[in-house]
C-alpha cells in the first residue's frame, strides 16, 4: 500500500459517532462528528454521509468501531448495547455504497490498537484496556495480538460484579456495565439526591472538601470496576491495564477511592492518552492494515511495529458471481474466469456428473447434492495454493448466510466481490423452459417456473463485499468487469 495512502475512521459510540480522515501513521487530517441514533437505519446514513464528505482519492479503505459483539473475521455484528447495527450489515452495506474495502471491529479494539500505535499501550506486550463511556467496553491483547476467542470475545464490561444487581442490556444482572458506565454514574447521582447538571470535575472538587455524599457516589462507581479490573489481570496477567472511553480519566481518579487489595491481583492502571480520538485512529489503522490483518488476528497497523518479522500468508480470493437460476451467471462467470485465467468452480459442474451416474432423483435429492456440492466447492478452494482467486458461480441465497461464512472461513478466503446477475422473471422463465431439455434427470423440471418468477421478486444479493451489478438482458461490460475485480480484489 503506497505510504501516501489514507484510510476513514469511523467511531459509533453510544452518545456521539465521529469519523475522520487519518493519515497511514494514525495522524488525524480532518474530522466531523454527529449525534448517535437508536435507529440503525438512520445512523446507517449518517456512517455514509460523513464518509462521502470526507473521501478523497488518496481514501485506500474505511474502518469502523461498533460497540457490542462484532466477529471481526466475518465482518458481522452480533449484538450491540445502547446502538445496535446487527440488522443492517454496516460493513457490507457502507462499502457497497462507498465502493472502498470496509474493516469492521469492536469499537474498544480499535481504540487500543491506536493506544499501541500512538498512545500510552506503546512499547506494552500484554495489555487489557477498559472504556468508560455511555457504557463500558473492553479488549485485551496478547502478545500484541488482539484475544478473539471464537469471535467477540473481550466483552469486559459485562464481567459481574453484583449477579443481584441492575438488569444490563446483555441480559443478565450486574455487569460492571450497569454499575461503572457513565449511564451508571448518573444513577449513582440522581439516587443521592444530587441533579443531573452536576459534572465529574465538580463531584471530585466537592468530595475534595469533604462532601461525604458524593464520597458515597465515587466509591459506588469505583469498587465494583476495580473488583472487574481484578478479574481481567487475574484472567490475563496483563502488564498493564488501561482506562478509556470519555470517562477513563475520571474513572481513572475515582480508582483512588477502591485501592486493589488482593497482592495476586495487582497491575499498574493507567489512563489512555489518546481520548475520544483513539477510536477513529484505531479504526483508520486497521482499515489500512487490511482486512487480512483481521482475518489472521494479528494488529498489524502501519506505524505500529507489531509482530516484527512476521509475514502474513496470503489467504484465498473468491468472486461470487450471484443470481437465481437462468440469471446468466454461468455466462458471466465463464467469461470472467477466461478473461482473466482464474479457476472456475460452479455446482453445477461438480453436481451433474452425480447426477448422470447415480440417476437422478427427486427434488429434494437434487438440494442434498447442491449442499454437498457447495461444501465440496469450499473445500477445494481451501486446497488450492495460498493466494489463489477463484471464480465461485451459484445461488448463495439457497442456503442460510451463516453456511457461507462457515465455509468461506474455513477455506481461508479473506477477501471476496460480488458480481450480481439478474432479469427480470419472465425472461428467465423463458431462459429456464428453453433449457429443461438440456438438463440431467434430478434438476427441477417445468413445475418450477412459477416459483423461479417469485423469487426473481424478492431475490437479492449479498452485499457481502464489492458489489457488481449486471443486468444480463444487456449485453453484458467484461471489459468493466474485469478492470473492476482487478482493482477490487486482484491487488
Amino acid at each position: 500500500m503506497p505510504h501516501s495512502s489514507m484510510a476513514i475512521g469511523i467511531d459509533i459510540g453510544g452518545t456521539n459517532l465521529r469519523a475522520a480522515r487519518i493519515s497511514g501513521t494514525g495522524e488525524i487530517l480532518d474530522r466531523m462528528s454527529e449525534k448517535s441514533a437508536p435507529d440503525p437505519a438512520l445512523m446507517l446514513s449518517r456512517i455514509a454521509e460523513m464518509a462521502r464528505r470526507l473521501d478523497s482519492p488518496e481514501v485506500a479503505a474505511i474502518g469502523i468501531g461498533v460497540p457490542g459483539r462484532v466477529d471481526a473475521r466475518r465482518r458481522a455484528v452480533s449484538s450491540g448495547g445502547y446502538v445496535n447495527l446487527a440488522s443492517v450489515s454496516p460493513a457490507q452495506r457502507l462499502e457497497s455504497l462507498a465502493g472502498k474495502p470496509v474493516v469492521i471491529d469492536n469499537d474498544c479494539n480499535m481504540a487500543l490498537v491506536a493506544e499501541m500505535a500512538r498512545g500510552a499501550a506503546m512499547g506494552h506486550e500484554n495489555i487489557v484496556m477498559f472504556t468508560i463511556g455511555t457504557g463500558i467496553g473492553g479488549a485485551v491483547v496478547q502478545d500484541r495480538r488482539i484475544v478473539r476467542g471464537k469471535g467477540t470475545a473481550g466483552q469486559l464490561g459485562h464481567i459481574a460484579v453484583d449477579i443481584n444487581g441492575e438488569a444490563c442490556v446483555c441480559g443478565r444482572r450486574g455487569c460492571v456495565e450497569t454499575t461503572s458506565s457513565g449511564t451508571a454514574l448518573g444513577r449513582h447521582i440522581s439516587r443521592a439526591g444530587l441533579g443531573p447538571d452536576i459534572s465529574v470535575d465538580q463531584l471530585f472538587a466537592r468530595d475534595a472538601s469533604g462532601d461525604t455524599p458524593v464520597r458515597g457516589i465515587l466509591e459506588a462507581w469505583a469498587r465494583p470496576l476495580r473488583a472487574a479490573i481484578d478479574t481481567a489481570v487475574a484472567m490475563f496477567a496483563p502488564d498493564l491495564v488501561l482506562l478509556g472511553g470519555g470517562l477513563g480519566q475520571a474513572a481513572h481518579q475515582a480508582l483512588a477511592k477502591a485501592p486493589a487489595l488482593a497482592p495476586w491481583y495487582q497491575c499498574p492502571v493507567e489512563p489512555a492518552q489518546l481520548g475520544d480520538d483513539a477510536g477513529v485512529i484505531g479504526a483508520g489503522l486497521q482499515a489500512l492494515a487490511g482486512e487480512a490483518a483481521v482475518t489472521a488476528s494479528p494488529v498489524t497497523s502501519p506505524s505500529a511495529g507489531l509482530n516484527p518479522g512476521r509475514r502474513a500468508v496470503p489467504g484465498q480470493r473468491a468472486v461470487l458471481v450471484n443470481g437465481i437460476p437462468a440469471s446468466g451467471k454461468s455466462t458471466v462467470s465463464r467469461g470472467v474466469a477466461d478473461r482473466l485465467g482464474w479457476p472456475l468452480l460452479t455446482l453445477d459442474t461438480i453436481k451433474n456428473p452425480f447426477l448422470e451416474v447415480l440417476g437422478g432423483g427427486d427434488r429434494e435429492f437434487n438440494r442434498s447434492l447442491g449442499r454437498a456440492s457447495y461444501e465440496a466447492i469450499w473445500s477445494v478452494v481451501g486446497e488450492a495454493p495460498a493466494g489463489t482467486t477463484v471464480v465461485v458461480d451459484a445461488w448463495f441465497g439457497f442456503q442460510p448466510r451463516q453456511v457461507l461464512e462457515d465455509h468461506l472461513r474455513r477455506a481461508g478466503v479473506e477477501r471476496t466481490a460480488e458480481i450480481w446477475c439478474h432479469a427480470p422473471g419472465e425472461v428467465l422463465a423463458e431462459r429456464y423452459r428453453a433449457r429443461l431439455d438440456q438438463r440431467p434427470a434430478g434438476h427441477p423440471g417445468a413445475a418450477y417456473v412459477p416459483e423461479l418468477i417469485e423469487l426473481a421478486k424478492r431475490a437479492e444479493p449479498l452485499r457481502r463485499g464489492p458489489l457488481f451489478d449486471v443486468d444480463t438482458t444487456k449485453p453484458i461490460a467484461f471489459d468493466a468487469i474485469t478492470q473492476w475485480l482487478r482493482a477490487t480484489i486482484d491487488t
